[in-house]
């Protein structure tokens, strides 16, 4: 569908809001990330989700910045602290980086795979799609078997269909079958 705008107001399915606050919050707290990595900001977010779970995102972290917050302290966190989180700020983002093209690579893969009619091994499986499989291999057996019963039915319907008519003896009648 690609990106649209839309309109800002509530959602009112429950689960589709769910979805929508667990994007969003995903993005809300990446944007916060790249900011504080390229300001060199010290920022804390706290966000409660529609069942009433929270989440929070803080730079160095969440609780050192409430504190000078609360505390109303103006010094800021020292600057030999400050290079060791980017540096880990920029290895969070490398990873998510190649996280990302890996998520990529993968559903490129399974295309790839099912335009070609090739089938995933049985090995890569997990319990609920083996499960899957095996109920409808169960229901393919059970088909098979019934197409096979119409066709011996057929089959005897024709036979007997083909054969001549003899007139039997009235002592003595042959039936065969």
């Amino acid at each position: 569908m690609g990106r649209r705008k839309i309109e800002m107001k509530m959602v009112k399915d429950r689960g589709s809001r769910q979805v929508t606050f667990s994007k969003r919050r995903n993005g809300l707290f990446k944007k916060a990330n790249d900011l504080a990595t390229l300001c060199g900001l010290e920022i804390a977010i706290i966000v409660f989700s529609p069942g009433g779970k929270a989440f929070s995102f803080g730079n160095p972290n969440v609780e050192d910045v409430v504190d000078r917050y609360l505390n109303r302290k103006s010094e800021p966190i020292p600057p030999a602290s400050e290079g060791m989180f980017e540096k880990e700020n920029e290895e969070l983002i490398d990873l998510v980086k190649q996280l990302q093209l890996e998520k990529k690579k993968g559903e490129m893969l399974e295309k790839e795979m099912k335009s070609r009619g090739e089938s995933i091994k049985i090995e890569d499986l997990d319990l609920d799609e083996l499960l899957k499989l095996k109920e409808s291999l169960e229901s393919l057996r059970q088909n098979v078997r019934m197409k096979e019963s119409e066709l011996e039915a057929s089959s005897s319907l024709l036979l007997l269909a083909n054969e001549p008519v003899v007139e039997a003896d009235a002592s003595a009648s042959k039936t065969s079958i």
